[in-house]
């Protein structure tokens, strides 16, 4: 007696079709004869999760096996399902999930019966390449015009890429008729591979040139211009579209990504589309005030007030003077940050003049007031 087919795929009988495809689907996976190459148990498994699946899938032989079972299929009773006779058409149940079995099996992701072109554009086109530059803080900021220099794979000048000798051309493959994949029966499907023979091209090269042996492509050193625009950021991308390796055979070039590195600058700290500048400045300058004049990262010079009593980590921001914003007028803030600088190699006199200095009480309230509250906890602790 057969198998009941909700056990045979694992579900329940309240099982929606999005739950009936998902296990039949798994098990086609599973059992698939190009998985189980000569194993019969697996084949058996195969065919029967597709008969299962065949019926359950159908709205009206699902209501007949239900009321029926087996029986809803077989003798004068076929007529129930709107079958007929106890044989199956798996072509339905095949065709819901086929791209998803041919990608797996295959490696690919097309659909079938793409024909030959399809399939050898899609073999024959060049590799993308991945090119690393590293600009100054000033040109992310200005943007540039960037000539460099790849080493790669470029059309064959001799054969204009066709691989052929001169006065020969490519002739139509025998394996595949020029369709650039062959066919394979596998159980109740039909499998598509790439054609070893041309290599999926669709084409074979019965003279091929002696400059790049057949592949219509060499090696070769190609200077090339970028525009990189105002505003970039560590780790940009840009796309030279064609710039690539050269397809095989005349095929279709691949791309060329230049990724953007920014060096670290002996002045400036970007972040975003803003720029921060650490500025020291004197003591006499932060406690009687006074003004520094600071660079910004355009070339100009701005002059930054400092107010009396100016404290370490103090900052000033200045509107509009930070880094471009990419694919925009606008530009981000600069912040400039005070450091307060200690005194160093102090004269005699400079020493007696700040221990003099010291004993005028009460210039450094923050000081005062931490040692305050430092007495303070000493004074809990002995209680």
């Amino acid at each position: 007696m057969a198998d009941d087919y909700y056990a045979t795929l694992g579900v329940d009988k309240s099982a929606d079709e999005a739950t009936l495809k998902k296990a039949y689907r798994k098990l086609a996976m599973q059992y698939h004869p190009d998985r189980n190459p000569g194993d019969a148990e697996a084949e058996k498994k195969f065919k029967a999760a597709g008969e299962a699946y065949d019926v359950l899938k159908d709205p009206q032989k699902r209501a007949a096996y239900d009321r029926y079972g087996h029986q809803a299929f077989t003798n004068g009773m076929s007529g129930a399902a709107g079958g007929g006779g106890g044989g199956f058409d798996f072509s339905g149940s095949f065709s819901d999930i086929f791209e998803d079995l041919f990608s797996e099996f295959t490696g690919g992701g097309g659909r079938r019966g793409g024909g030959a072109e399809s399939a050898q554009s899609s073999a024959a086109r060049g590799s993308d390449l991945r090119y690393n530059l590293n600009i100054s803080l000033e040109e992310a900021f200005k943007g540039k015009q960037q000539t460099i220099k790849v080493t790669t794979s470029s059309g064959c000048d001799t054969c204009n890429g066709s691989g052929a000798e001169k006065g020969s051309t490519p002739e139509t493959c025998g394996t595949c008729g020029g369709r650039g994949v062959v066919r394979a029966q596998q159980g109740f499907f039909t499998v598509e591979r790439g054609c070893a023979t041309c290599q999926g091209t669709g084409k074979v090269i019965k003279k091929p040139c002696k400059t790049c042996a057949g592949s219509g492509r060499v090696r070769k050193e190609k200077t090339l211009s970028a525009t990189i625009p105002p505003g970039v950021e560590e780790g940009t991308r840009i796309r030279l579209a064609g710039e690539g390796e050269a397809g095989f055979r005349g095929g279709p070039a691949g791309d060329l990504y230049i990724f953007l590195g920014i060096a670290p600058h002996k002045i400036f700290r970007r972040d975003g589309a803003n720029i921060f500048c650490s500025v020291p400045i004197a003591i006499s300058t932060a406690s009687l005030g006074g003004h520094v004049e600071v660079p910004t990262i355009d070339g100009g010079r701005v002059k930054v007030t400092i107010p009396e009593g100016t404290q370490t980590g103090h900052q000033f921001r200045l509107r509009g003077k930070g880094m471009s914003v990419l694919r925009s007028s606008a530009r981000g803030d600069m912040y400039i940050e005070v450091h307060v600088e200690t005194p160093v190699n102090l004269s005699k006199k400079q020493r007696e003049l700040l221990r003099e200095f010291e004993k005028g009480g009460q210039t450094s309230p923050e000081t005062e007031n931490f040692f305050s509250k430092v007495k303070e906890f000493w004074e809990d602790l002995k209680e």
